[in-house]
């Protein structure tokens, strides 16, 4: 049974494993992406120069202009929903849409609740280091990046890179061989996706509410449900729930 303050977390995420998927469409799914990776390159330089203005209001009103909030807050969910379809998950075969807004019937959803009220002047800034050890806890991985890029060189690099790929995108292989996605991976992504949203909200001053500086311990557990298509059939779906 979830608590209370699970089920009020600002920042959720709600996922359905999109079951059946296709063995081989994975394989081309980054040239479908073209136009969605254009599209936001520019809207990440906007997102960029839309919470610089937000901290400036920030900083002088406590308050984050709510227009600029839609917009920052759609951009994270136009990336979420591309990542989900892509490589960050290949959990869905449903081609994203370009929409800020939210889509309530794709197979996965962000929300992030606000605008926050925060305080002013140091007090913003006393605030937002509050999440300090998880800063240097990202921080700390780069520089293993680095450091194993200055002691191996490239090839050594490319051998991580390589394993790190092999980790996220192995729900292809399985794909591939068996038709189903692996139900325990989905799972493991998800808590880790769910934690990485909740730190970007901090950063970017989308939520006051601290990210914990364990993934496991940003939401309650999954749960398996099954589900059915009207059209083509059983479909097997995990879902996570909200406040997850």
């Amino acid at each position: 049974m979830a608590t209370l303050a699970e089920e009020c977390r600002p920042v959720r995420i709600e996922a359905e494993l999109d079951e059946p998927l296709s063995r081989w469409l994975w394989s081309v799914k980054w040239l479908l992406l073209v136009p969605h990776h254009i599209a936001l390159t520019v809207l990440g330089i906007l997102f960029l120069a839309a919470s610089a203005l937000a901290f400036v209001s920030l900083l002088f009103t406590g308050r984050y202009p709510r227009v600029l909030f839609r917009f920052t807050t759609g951009v994270l969910r136009w990336v979420w929903r591309v990542s989900y379809y892509s490589y960050g998950a290949l959990a869905t075969d449903r081609y994203p849409p370009f929409s800020l807004g939210a889509v309530p019937d794709y197979p996965t959803r962000l929300y992030i609740d606000g605008p926050p009220r925060m305080p002013r002047g140091w007090r913003l800034v006393a605030s937002w280091l509050r999440a300090l050890p998880v800063y240097l806890l990202l921080v700390l991985f780069a520089l293993v990046v680095r450091l194993v890029w200055w002691l191996g060189g490239l090839s050594a690099l490319l051998m991580v890179a390589a394993v790190v790929a092999l980790v996220f995108t192995s729900p292809a292989g399985m794909l591939v061989w068996t038709g189903h996605y692996p139900r325990r991976q989905f799972r493991g992504l998800m808590v880790c996706y769910r934690w990485l949203a909740h730190v970007l909200a901090f950063f970017f001053f989308l939520t006051d509410v601290l990210p914990p500086m364990r993934p496991e311990k940003s939401g309650r557990r999954l749960q398996f449900h099954r589900h059915r298509r009207a059209s083509s059939g059983p479909r097997h779906g995990v879902r996570t729930r909200p406040g997850t």
